[in-house]
């Protein structure tokens, strides 16, 4: 594992897998070990440099190709405030989980536009938990234990699902697939209007 890591580390950025890879679809492998300090710190740096660049608010490790349970996460939160209010996106500090595992805490769910660097080009409507309580390890070694609230729940979802194998389009409504050039019609508060327009 460790080759494997410093030859992805010895591109600058490295390139985001897209949908098709098998390693998008095969469950990550825990860290527990595989990694030293400065080659897991040298890959947190890494993948928050792709995901700034890429833009997105949460890379995982299988996204550049690593088969370990690694994610990063980071949104600034910057919408309008209408929009931010309805899906309840508030700014998620910078953050590394490791082996991270989640609950759903209540029964509340909530279903809004997701899209994914790893699919570029479209966008489809994910019904995900409201709350979730998340336990994984820092990049120091200490373990964690913390509640997420709407969209930054929807954003430790969205990456944990990349660490299972999961794509967000296995859990999507299908019939709200758009590309981004449609996309635009439906950036509403909520996704009641695609949901009469597209019928899903």
């Amino acid at each position: 594992m460790t080759e494997l890591v410093e030859s992805v580390l010895a591109y600058d950025l490295p390139p985001i897998v897209v949908a098709g890879h098998p390693v998008l679809r095969r469950p990550a492998e825990e860290v527990r070990g595989r990694l030293d300090d400065e080659l897991l710190g040298r890959l947190v740096a890494t993948m928050r440099r792709v995901m700034h660049a890429a833009p997105g608010v949460g890379l995982a490790a299988p996204q550049i190709g690593i088969p370990l349970r690694i994610a990063v996460l980071e949104d600034r939160g910057v919408l309008d405030e209408t929009v931010a209010a309805a899906r309840s996106r508030t700014p998620l500090p910078f953050t590394a989980i490791i082996d991270p595992r989640y609950t759903a805490i209540g029964d509340p769910m909530d279903s809004f536009y997701e899209g994914c660097l790893s699919v570029p080009g479209y966008q489809a409507v994910v019904e995900r938990h409201h709350a979730v309580e998340a336990t994984w390890t820092r990049p120091d070694g200490t373990r964690t234990t913390e509640v997420f609230e709407g969209w930054p729940a929807r954003i430790v979802q969205h990456e944990t699902d990349h660490l299972d194998g999961r794509l967000y389009l296995d859990r999507a409504h299908l019939r709200s697939l758009s590309a981004d050039r449609e996309h635009a019609r439906w950036v509403q508060p909520t996704v009641e209007e695609a949901r009469r327009g597209l019928g899903f």
